[in-house]
């Protein structure tokens, strides 16, 4: 079990416990058969660290099972559920990962949310990736938006991608003083 894997699973097992239900993440986290992890994901009465857990190990594994599942949580408003869902997704290998991240990025009404599709886009280097994060940061751009580490995140993202179609979204980021240091460096990379 890798790093980011067994923080999700700590934390998990935190969340079991507090609700007195340890002995039941234990069992959840010894299951090997990906039926019974996938039979988690749609039964009724499940506590969310349950579907989570069983989720996020079924879509680590490769099992396109967890997708509908791994897109709810990246979408929730738990940051460490996004996370997960987001580590997830990427491990998975589904071509609907893109597209679904790509909806949740560009969504104005789920935008303080949007972090963790962000960064997935940018994992993922998908077709969907840069013209997302350009729409994004775009509409981050506005006087006083609150969304500055979404926004940020686009930037170091269309940096990343080294997309040249990001270069007049990334010049604008740079006349806004929250984001011109990371504008800039992420220009820079774009048009070497």
């Amino acid at each position: 079990m890798d790093a980011e894997l067994r923080t999700v699973t700590d934390r998990l097992r935190r969340e079991a416990a507090a609700s007195g239900e340890l002995e039941a993440y234990e069992r959840l986290l010894a299951v090997d058969d990906p039926d019974e992890l996938a039979g988690m994901l749609h039964a009724a009465g499940q506590p969310l660290w349950a579907r989570e857990l069983a989720a996020v190990r079924l879509g680590t594994a490769g099992d396109k099972r967890a997708f509908e599942s791994l897109v709810l949580l990246l979408n929730h408003r738990d940051p460490p559920r996004c996370a997960a869902a987001a580590y997830a997704l990427d491990r998975l290998g589904d071509p609907r990962t893109a597209r679904a991240a790509a909806a949740l990025a560009t969504d104005e009404l789920r935008v303080a949310y949007a972090l963790h599709p962000v960064r997935l886009l940018t994992e993922l280097r998908a077709p969907e990736s840069a013209p997302a994060l350009i729409v994004t940061l775009q509409r981050r751009l506005t006087p006083n938006d609150p969304y500055g580490k979404v926004a940020l995140a686009c930037v170091e993202g269309l940096g990343a991608l080294g997309d040249p179609r990001a270069i007049p979204v990334l010049k604008a980021a740079c006349a806004h003083p929250r984001l011109a240091a990371a504008a800039s460096a992420a220009l820079a990379r774009v048009s070497a």
